[in-house]
């Protein structure tokens, strides 16, 4: 699906997404429901693909799904940056412009916004349905992964689907890293090494992931250790280590962070 299929699916929300949000036709797979009744709340307005501003004054990111960013400081809107946008406002309107709120184990992140998932009036995820259009990466960052494997069945059926972002594949090999930010990277491991840092796992010389050591116990030790010359498929947030100086010439560059199982998985 074209972005202007897309945007044109979202400026019809007010009267399509209204019936479906609260009736849930059979036709539409609802991933990741409600855990029973959930508070609600007015928003005061949608500020991008996975942020919202509540009427009480909380700017709330959603958990498990980050949407392309609409343009800041004269930077222009990444593709389904508005999309994503305008269909996260459909499924608010759809509600009455209120929302299910369930907050995160962790419950604040370090700008202070409430971290938490949402959810329309039928109970239906609403990270989860951004991912079933395509209008979104899953992610998994711990300790906020209890919808982890739902929210990846709803990527998922979107890739098999290809629509959105998928319709062009967004993975990237290791060696095509060439700045910091969110990305999904696919290559072979070239090296694991253990120390004190915690487990570090090199793709083709290019890309380093890091698991820390008080995260180990969330990973599957086993299962590292047979990553060596796997083809894997890896995602998050890119860090530029020459930056923070002390970066020898045998290290790579560029290291990504991993915090949870779901954020590494064997390349399809």
């Amino acid at each position: 699906m074209g972005c202007s299929q897309l945007l044109k699916k979202a400026s019809l929300a007010g009267a399509f997404f209204v019936s479906a949000i609260w009736l849930a036709p059979a036709q539409a797979q609802v991933f990741c429901p409600a855990p029973g009744a959930v508070d609600t709340f007015e928003v005061q307005r949608v500020v991008d693909g996975d942020t919202v501003r509540l009427k009480d004054g909380r700017s709330v990111r959603m958990i498990g799904v980050n949407t392309p960013e609409t343009g800041k400081k004269g930077r222009s809107d990444e593709p389904f940056a508005v999309a994503a946008r305008e269909r996260l406002q459909g499924l608010v309107d759809a509600g009455g412009g209120r929302v299910g709120v369930v907050l995160g184990r962790e419950s604040k992140d370090h700008y202070g916004r409430t971290l938490a998932h949402l959810y329309g009036a039928n109970g239906a995820n609403l990270e989860a349905q951004l991912l079933a259009d395509g209008l979104g990466f899953q992610v998994a960052v711990a300790p906020n992964v209890d919808l982890v494997a739902c929210q990846q069945n709803a990527e998922r059926s979107a890739r098999q689907a290809r629509l959105g972002l998928w319709r062009q594949s967004p993975v990237r090999s290791a060696a095509q890293i060439k700045r910091s930010g969110f990305a999904v990277v696919s290559g072979q491991v070239s090296k694991i090494e253990r120390n004190r840092g915690g487990i570090w796992i090199e793709l083709q010389n290019s890309l380093v992931l890091r698991i820390a050591p008080n995260l180990l116990d969330r990973f599957d030790s086993a299962l590292l250790n047979r990553l060596q010359g796997q083809e894997i498929e890896v995602r998050g947030w890119v860090v530029d280590r020459s930056r923070r100086g002390g970066l020898e010439k045998a290290q790579a560059r560029w290291l990504l962070p991993l915090t949870d199982p779901g954020m590494l998985q064997l390349a399809r």
